[in-house]
């Protein structure tokens, strides 16, 4: 038989030995040189399939070594036969499944190595021997020889061998050695691999003679073997877990992790796991750690933390592998597999009747479970006997104790115990376990008091019709002594009446009206009124009852238009309309829907148009005025019921908001307009004659004082009104002294006039000297009527021409003292002769404006004259002057009688 042929029985051989499905390559082929070097890269396995499988790679062949990639190459000088070169790669992983890969090698000639089926070598060598191996931590004696290294350079040269890098100038340093002559390396310790599982030096061939580099240096790959020397280790934050009581059988609880320095690719770093103790509660798997649960029989409430002891051992569990010891802790989590139970068979409390919102009595229960979680919480509840309402239970937060309250009143008579029944279960269900809650029985005690007098029934409904006849009885409303059921000796008062509109009886608590009932009363609700009556008995206890007095509605209201003062807009030359509303605080059929009628008086001048049954539009149906319309209109309600109502109505041109504008003339007078616009300036002119008629017939306001006449400055160091001001008129001796006074004020020297004639004595000078300084206008008026007054020579007897003198200071006084004299008399013949041209009390009178004006203020109603230089102030002399001319007139009619 072939070579082939055995090779192919031997492969199928295998793979009926070997189960599981392979992640690797079945068999491998290379066509190499027939002499192949050490490190010579023959092949490489491909080890994608295999994932992050920590994989295990051994030679069947010594001549070829394997690296943990899948690389093979050649660990000494090795030949291929012209047969072919056959060896087997095996491999394993860390559950130990096994697979083999079949690798065949052929030799070819050198053309075709340049096949693309050839796996080359990495670069031209010319050195021997390939990468070596060393063990780690090695025991000595030291040092020890290791490989000699040789280069074909030796052959034409005389060379000498140096080594350089890690293990000799790198760390580890002077690990190794070389002899110059021979190339033989040596180790001169030991060398931990967990700390230089491999390092690469460099070898150089030197010239002896020249130390000349003969040859490439060679990098040389020292590989530590590996020595089972660490024991596995646990991560310390991988041995607490926490599962639910009573989980199900192989619930996973999680996976505890453990480390081996030792070379992961080797037994001396394959774990397995196993328990030393709690085998009945949990099992584990021994390569992956994973813990899961072997029983639903996990109770918390027996043991909350569960103590588990692991063991880890390497070379994959065997007796002579390293190993370590950790505890671990499963903590059980809790479920609701308890409910609350009661401690006692029967619960009793007592209770005073006629108590509310009372603590009556207190019912502890046990729960297993974790404290203060929902699990544990209890919720209770009254399943029997609390059908009425009186009782409610809670639960006390701290305690968990069920709390049972009386919410209302309980009653003796009536029921002297009271029979419950109380549940008592949690926030969450129950779990794993009967979902059944237990209940008790709690039996309560009615305890008597002396009770004061109850109505019957608590709230009395009565119904009746307002306006009712005052001391119309509407209803009895008694009590009765729960201990006698008897109402003798009770008396009854009101407490609450809001209108104070029934009376009740003290003797029978018969309900009488007092006043009128009307529905329509703001005190009435809901067509409601209520009192409230208090019953006494004899021994002073109270009850107290509430009477309902539903009120009929009769029709006592007539509807009334809500708003009877309305404005018509008019727009564009348009008849406009205004919407009437009216209200009936009846009820029906005794309100709406009201029928809306106008008064015979507004027909042809508006019409009515019904809107909504409680409303109508009111129209124009002619041209109207702006002006106010008073519009008689009916209201009837549906009974019949109604009265003529007045809406006032105004007509004009509005604005926003339908406000009227004002307007200076209506767009339409009627005669009633035309007749107000021409009585208003009658009644003015009527007002005016009569004002004039009462001025000139007082004949006691007549005359003015001297003192007030003329208003002429005088010398005065007063800032008020001085003496001077006060005393009769005076004409000075002298012009200048006058003239002088005015210096300081709004006074100034004006012209004076001398006579121009020759009767009578000196010329008169006096009067129309001072004038009040105002604009040139004003001045030159007042001198021209001076000069003309003087010119016309009617004062004194002489003839007074038209030279205009200056005023000088040798004018005598008596010339002053004629002239005045003369407009006296005047004066005194005009107070008889011609009463209705005197002036009146309240005469313009002219003053000085001294700088900004007199502190004193203005002495008389008006203070400017048109004409101040004249002898007019004569015409305005007092009271004293009157009764003077009074005298002397008499006194001139006597005589000339």
């Amino acid at each position: 038989m072939s070579a082939d042929a055995i090779f192919s029985a031997g492969f199928l051989l295998l793979l009926l030995c070997y189960s599981g499905e392979s992640c690797v390559q079945k068999h491998v082929q290379a066509q190499v040189p027939e002499k192949m070097l050490p490190g010579y890269v023959v092949c490489k396995v491909d080890l994608a399939l295999c994932g992050v499988r920590h994989l295990h790679l051994t030679s069947t062949d010594p001549d070829f070594t394997i690296q943990r990639d899948g690389t093979v190459s050649t660990a000494q000088v090795t030949t291929v036969p012209g047969s072919g070169k056959y060896f087997w790669i095996k491999v394993r992983d860390e559950e130990h499944q096994r697979w083999k890969v079949h690798v065949k090698l052929s030799s070819t000639d050198p053309k075709s190595q340049t096949s693309s089926n050839v796996v080359h070598k990495r670069f031209k060598r010319r050195w021997s021997p390939p990468p070596f191996n060393i063990v780690e931590n090695d025991v000595g004696p030291f040092p020890k020889d290791v490989e000699v290294i040789a280069s074909d350079s030796n052959v034409n040269y005389t060379v000498y061998y140096t080594i350089d890098g890690p293990g000799i100038t790198e760390p580890p340093i002077r690990l190794l050695t070389v002899e110059k002559e021979t190339g033989l390396v040596k180790i001169h310790g030991p060398v931990d691999r967990e700390m230089y599982p491999n390092f690469t030096f460099r070898a150089h061939a030197m010239d002896r003679f020249t130390n000349k580099e003969r040859d490439k240096f060679l990098p040389v790959t020292v590989i530590v073997l590996d020595v089972n020397d660490n024991a596995p280790e646990f991560v310390k934050n991988s041995l607490f877990f926490s599962v639910q009581e009573h989980c199900n059988p192989g619930t996973s609880i999680g996976r505890v992790n453990a480390t081996d320095k030792d070379d992961p690719t080797t037994d001396h770093a394959k774990l397995k796991f196993s328990l030393k103790n709690g085998t009945d509660l949990f099992k584990i798997d021994p390569y992956s750690g994973i813990i899961s649960a072997l029983t639903d029989t996990l109770d918390r409430e027996t043991q909350e933390n569960i103590y588990v002891t692991i063991e880890v051992r390497d070379m994959g569990g065997e007796p002579n592998g390293l190993f370590n010891t950790a505890v671990a802790v499963v903590s059980l989590t809790d479920i609701n597999d308890n409910a609350p139970t009661f401690t006692e068979t029967l619960y009793k409390g007592k209770v005073m009747e006629n108590k509310a919102d009372v603590l009556v009595l207190r019912v502890p229960v046990q729960d297993k479970d974790l404290k203060n979680t929902p699990n544990w919480k209890a919720v209770y509840e009254i399943t029997k006997g609390n059908e009425t309402g009186n009782f409610l239970i809670k639960t006390d937060p701290v305690t968990n104790e069920g709390l049972l309250y009386v919410m209302k009143p309980l009653d003796y008579e009536k029921q002297k115990v009271v029979n419950l029944e109380v549940m008592a279960r949690n926030e969450n269900p129950l779990v794993k376990t009967t979902p059944v809650w237990n209940k008790t029985p709690v039996e309560i005690t009615v305890e008597n008091e002396d009770e004061g007098p109850e109505f019957s029934p608590s709230v009395l409904h009565l119904k009746v019709k307002e306006n009712i006849p005052n001391g119309t009885t509407i209803g009895t409303y008694s009590a009765l002594d729960p201990e006698t059921s008897s109402s003798k000796g009770i008396k009854y008062y009101k407490i609450t009446d809001p209108g104070s509109w029934i009376n009740v009886m003290e003797s029978t608590g018969e309900l009488k009206t007092a006043k009128t009932i009307d529905r329509e009363s703001p005190l009435v609700y809901n067509n409601t009124y209520n009192i409230t009556v208090k019953a006494v008995d004899e021994t002073q206890k109270t009850g107290t009852g509430t009477v309902f007095i539903l009120i009929e509605d009769v029709n006592d209201n007539e509807p009334k238009i809500v708003n009877p003062d309305k404005v018509l807009c008019l727009k564009d030359n348009a008849w406009g309309s205004t919407l009437l509303e009216a209200v009936d605080y009846d009820q029906p059929p005794y309100s709406g829907p009201f029928t809306f009628a106008l008064g015979k008086e507004a027909e042809g001048t508006w019409k009515l148009k019904r809107a909504t049954d409680t409303s109508a539009v009111l129209e124009q149906t002619v041209d109207l005025a702006n002006d106010i319309y008073k519009v008689p209109v009916q209201v009837k309600d549906l009974q019949g019921s109604g009265e003529v109502q007045i809406v006032t109505v105004r007509v004009c041109e509005c604005v926003r908001n339908g406000e009227c504008k004002a307007q200076s003339v209506s767009r339409k007078l009627g005669p009633g307009g035309i007749l107000a616009l021409l009585l208003a300036p009658l009644l003015l002119l009527l007002l005016c004659l009569l004002c004039v008629f009462a001025c000139t017939t007082k004949r006691e306001k007549m005359a003015f004082a001297l003192d007030d006449a003329d208003g002429s400055l005088f010398k005065s160091n007063s800032e008020a009104p001085g003496e001077e001001a006060k005393a009769p008129f005076i004409i000075p001796a002298s012009g200048l002294d006058t003239m002088d006074s005015l210096k300081g004020g709004y006074l100034e020297h004006q012209n004076s006039f001398s006579t121009a004639g020759g009767g009578g004595g000196g010329g008169i000078g006096g009067f129309g000297q001072h004038t009040i300084q105002r604009d040139s206008m004003y001045q030159t008026n007042m001198q021209s009527h001076m000069i003309n007054t003087l010119n016309s020579g009617q004062y004194g007897t002489g003839v007074y021409g038209g030279t205009i003198n200056k005023f000088t200071s040798d004018m005598s006084t008596i010339d002053r003292w004629t002239t005045t004299g003369m407009h006296l008399q005047e004066r005194m013949i005009n107070l008889h002769q011609k009463p209705r041209e005197r002036y009146a009390d309240d005469i313009l009178k002219p003053y000085g404006v001294e700088g900004t004006g007199s502190p004193a203020g203005s002495v008389g109603c008006c203070s400017i004259l048109e004409e101040q230089n004249t002898l007019d102030f004569l015409d305005s002399l007092g009271p004293k002057f009157k009764t003077l001319a009074d005298v002397c007139t008499s006194k001139m009619d006597g005589n000339r009688l």
